[in-house]
């Protein structure tokens, strides 16, 4: 039991899939009776107050990071990794003035480098413990195994037996000696429901910009297309703008319940293949089209990787075709369900020690 100990749970906010994986574990600390509180921003601050908004909450700036249009993301990238630098310097300063004020006992950082401190027990939550990156790979692959280092304990959201979810992103030989697998973990393991949604194909858009607009029109107007009623989940959580273009209902956001009950039954799903949807879409028992955001590397090897093992149907934005998808019944498959989050349990024990 965790009884009464503060504990801050901050994700990254690049799109929001960091923010949805920490649902479960914010909903275990709850139960184990420890007081978690919110450290995000924008949309994934939104999305943490809508699903828990009991909970107190601290503003946490992160990097304001933007993708190109064009299929490469390499100078993009190149020309925002100072920002990225910066901004984990700032988040450290940051928490070492506020960690007082909130009476924290404990810091659960989803790949936020800087909310971590020597003297608090401090836990990365991560699956990229070897990161694609379009430039100087091993370099940035030692300096990340370097800041994990640094946590009391490292949680890597993917089952220890290789390929696992995440195949090479969170298997090596060199892993850091403060990680543990936790398995993969979703907001919809508890969140599955029997009753039916109306709609044949639902399509969750998330990530970052340009490419969350630019995935948005060539969806909605596809989906127009295609006999049947049809959802689009647009990835913005702090919007409340609900329209209905023809036969397709575009809703900015849905809750946990809402969103596994619309999936579960859809005829086929659509998302990108971020990892956070893939461990959702494991905890449902289903396959999809997985679209990979252009030019982020770990959505392009998560797209290849499971083009190999048949998990999911795999389209690039340049070529997406829903039709045909309807027309490749491996896009509906429906798969065994994850089992829970029996892993995350232990570490949770293990983090119970660390602060009794």
């Amino acid at each position: 039991m965790l009884s009464g100990k503060r504990i801050l749970v901050a994700p990254l906010d690049w799109g929001l899939g960091h923010s949805t994986r920490c649902i479960p574990i914010i909903q275990r600390l709850i139960e184990r009776g420890g007081v978690p509180v919110i450290g995000a921003d924008n949309g994934p601050l939104a999305l943490l107050r809508s699903e828990f908004p009991q909970l107190e909450h601290v503003r946490i700036p992160g990097a304001n990071i933007r993708y190109s249009k064009g299929a490469s993301q390499l100078w993009s990238m190149a020309r925002q990794f100072p920002e990225m630098v910066r901004s984990v310097r700032a988040e450290n300063a940051l928490f070492d003035r506020i960690r007082t004020d909130l009476r924290l006992n404990a810091v659960i950082s989803d790949q936020r480098f800087g909310l971590r401190s020597p003297d608090l027990p401090s836990v990365l939550i991560t699956h990229q413990v070897f990161p694609f990156t379009p430039i100087a790979q091993g370099a940035l692959r030692k300096l990340n195994l370097r800041h994990m280092s640094r946590f009391h304990k490292c949680w890597i959201m993917d089952e220890a037996k290789e390929p696992g979810l995440a195949g090479e992103l969170s298997h090596g030989r060199s892993l850091p000696t403060n990680a543990r697998y936790i398995g993969t973990v979703s907001r919809m393991a508890r969140a599955i429901s029997s009753a039916a949604s109306n709609y044949r194909i639902v399509a969750v858009i998330s990530g970052p910009e340009p490419h969350r607009t630019l995935l948005d029109g060539i969806l909605s107007e596809q989906l127009q297309r295609i006999e049947g009623e049809h959802l689009l989940v647009r990835g913005l959580p702090a919007n409340s703008e609900i329209k209905q273009i023809g036969n397709v209902r575009c809703v900015p956001h849905l809750n946990s319940t809402q969103l596994a009950q619309a999936m579960a039954s859809a005829e086929l799903i659509v998302s990108r293949s971020g990892y956070t949807t893939l461990m959702d879409l494991v905890a449902l028992g289903r396959s999809a089209v997985v679209i990979p955001t252009p030019g982020q590397a770990e959505q392009e090897y998560l797209g290849e990787l499971h083009s190999g093992t048949g998990r999911f149907f795999v389209q690039s934005q340049q070529h997406i075709d829903l039709e045909a998808a309807l027309r490749d019944r491996s896009a509906a498959v429906h798969l065994k369900p994850s089992p829970g989050h029996p892993l995350l349990e232990q570490a949770l024990d293990e983090l119970g020690t660390l602060l009794n």
